[in-house]
């Protein structure tokens, strides 16, 4: 007899937590995932982190009933606010966010200990990634700056071109320059890949990026993939706390892939 294997849990403010999805499907193929998008309130970059960390367990209690295995915390201000709430309240669930895969990845790639972050406003005031990269590197010089209007950027679809790349060189003066500049930049918010072209494009030739969606799907896969069981390519089932319509319209970008709107369950937390 086969054991079923539990789907995993993903949840963000809206769709920008897709694109760890998108990552996460990449590296798991055959497992079953709920994506929750608590669209009704989002951005919560611009949230305190009590609020925060309220809104991240109803979204966890939302998925744990619908019988997930593991949490993904696909919102870099939820794992930056909330991740010790929700292991608090779910000890027996792995619970994985976006910021120390993140830190990690950015230690390792870093040759100088030079290490730029860009995200919310919510992260970078919380300090998460800079307390999370100096963990692993206590030497390490960290330069971070919030960059929000990169979010309304990504939901609009404006991802190229000249004038998002005018905003990205506009964020980023002064941010590469000094005796120690930079020589990795985080990529601290899961909007932010839908932008990567155009913010590779400002950046100084030898940086390099990290993403902290691609991070988080491999650290998720070392830690359960040997779980999975070979059924084929897995499902996702849809959940957002408004808006089914502009969810599918919205997200499709961001996941690389259609999502129909009447697939979107709207739940109330």
């Amino acid at each position: 007899m086969t054991v079923p294997v539990a789907p995993i849990g993903v949840f963000d403010s809206g769709v920008g937590g897709l694109t760890v999805l998108r990552a996460l499907r990449a590296a798991l193929p055959q497992a079953d995932f709920v994506y929750l998008g608590d669209t009704a309130r989002l951005p919560y970059g611009t949230k305190s982190a009590a609020t925060v960390a309220r809104y991240s367990l109803q979204c966890a209690a939302a998925l744990r009933a619908r019988g997930i295995g593991c949490l993904v915390v696909a919102c870099n201000t939820a794992s930056a606010s909330a991740l010790e709430a929700l292991r608090a309240a779910y000890p027996d669930l792995p619970v994985v966010g976006v910021v120390e895969p993140g830190a990690a990845a950015a230690v390792g790639a870093s040759r100088t200990r030079s290490i730029a972050v860009i995200a919310t406003e919510g992260t970078i005031a919380g300090g998460a990634y800079q307390r999370a990269i100096q963990a692993h590197a206590a030497d390490a010089r960290v330069v971070a700056r919030a960059c929000p209007l990169f979010v309304a950027l990504a939901e609009e679809g404006w991802t190229e071109g000249p004038v998002v790349e005018a905003i990205a060189r506009r964020y980023f003066e002064g941010m590469f320059e000094g005796p120690r500049p930079p020589d990795t930049l985080v990529l601290g918010c899961t909007h932010f890949p839908a932008l990567a072209g155009a913010i590779a494009a400002a950046l100084p030739a030898a940086v390099r990026v990290v993403d902290s969606a691609a991070t988080t799907a491999a650290a998720v896969a070392a830690r359960i993939g040997a779980a999975r069981a070979a059924h084929g390519r897995g499902t996702v089932r849809w959940l957002a706390t408004d808006g089914a319509a502009r969810f599918a319209r919205i997200g499709s970008r961001f996941l690389g892939a259609g999502i129909v709107a009447d697939e979107v369950e709207i739940v109330d937390l």
